[in-house]
């Protein structure tokens, strides 16, 4: 069965997000349309539904923040952690982001830093541009920044720890509150290798891009149909479709076809396979799955 949802759109001080798909209490997107219309989430999933899906317009700069991970977030907060994703569906001429540490620091310098607003002369700053893939385990420090428009998977969780605001006045024109001590021993201060995820970029074909114990997620550049196999994701198990660019659509065996276009979301359960068919020009599709 495919199920499409009522997003929620969330407008903040540096631009929107879009949940296309969200089990977060208070925040449950709903059924729209077919015999489970009106049903949350969480009501169709039978229990917490562990991925929260987002569009991002990052019209300016984003807090620079991290996300504990499962088990601090359930000793502190009785929630799931947050390890997320981006995939870079368009980039404004000179776009960037900050994704992890440009050189090793205490957990003291750490503190100096933000005090001083400085924190961003130790965080890797990346250029950005269409089909990066950004993988952010729980503990990385970064931000999204202005001119990124992202689709983001992540945990269903909406605990941010917020480092740095750039002393700007949030929407009731006070300062955002901020989590410095916090953050402070969930922070992975090592720098790592590479921040920015490899992959060979293939035509009609199936490219995976992350795989982590909370999801696996691909990406399609589809001009013709594609068929994607779903043995062993039926049950409870599911496949969250993201349409990044053109419009086409998603049919499941024995069902007529659903239309699916850039900016929504798509949840398949139950099924053995399914099929991705192009609207003429190129489909860019995102996947993702446990």
């Amino acid at each position: 069965m495919i199920y499409r949802f009522q997003p929620i759109l969330k407008t903040l001080v540096w631009g929107t997000e879009n949940w296309v798909l969200s089990g977060v209490k208070g925040n449950e997107t709903k059924v729209t349309g077919g015999p489970a219309d009106g049903k949350t989430l969480n009501e169709l999933y039978g229990e917490e539904f562990p991925l929260l899906i987002k569009f991002i317009d990052a019209r300016q700069d984003l807090s620079i923040q991290v996300h504990p991970n499962d088990d601090v977030a359930r000793e502190r907060h009785g929630c799931r952690g947050k390890t997320e994703m981006w995939y870079m569906i368009d980039a404004a001429p000179g776009a960037h982001l900050y994704s992890g540490m440009s050189r090793e620091i205490t957990p003291e310098e750490y503190v100096r830093l933000v005090a001083e607003g400085r924190i961003t002369e130790v965080l890797a700053n990346h250029p950005t541009q269409k089909g990066d893939v950004f993988y952010l385990p729980a503990g990385r420090v970064h931000a999204i920044c202005g001119g990124c428009y992202i689709a983001e998977i992540q945990e269903t969780s909406d605990i941010t720890y917020r480092i740095f605001d750039y002393n700007r006045p949030g929407l009731d024109g006070k300062p955002r509150q901020l989590h410095t001590e916090l953050a402070k021993d969930v922070i992975d201060y090592k720098v790592h290798p590479s921040y920015k995820t490899a992959y060979e970029r293939v035509p009609d074909a199936e490219m995976q891009v992350v795989e982590c114990p909370y999801f696996v997620t691909s990406v399609y550049e589809l001009s013709k149909p594609f068929t994607k196999d779903l043995f062993g994701l039926t049950g409870k198990n599911f496949l969250v479709v993201m349409g990044l660019e053109g419009s086409g659509h998603v049919q499941v065996y024995g069902s007529d076809p659903v239309a699916i276009a850039a900016g929504e979301a798509l949840l398949i359960m139950g099924e053995s396979e399914v099929s991705f068919i192009p609207d003429g020009n190129t489909l860019k599709l995102l996947t993702t799955h446990l």
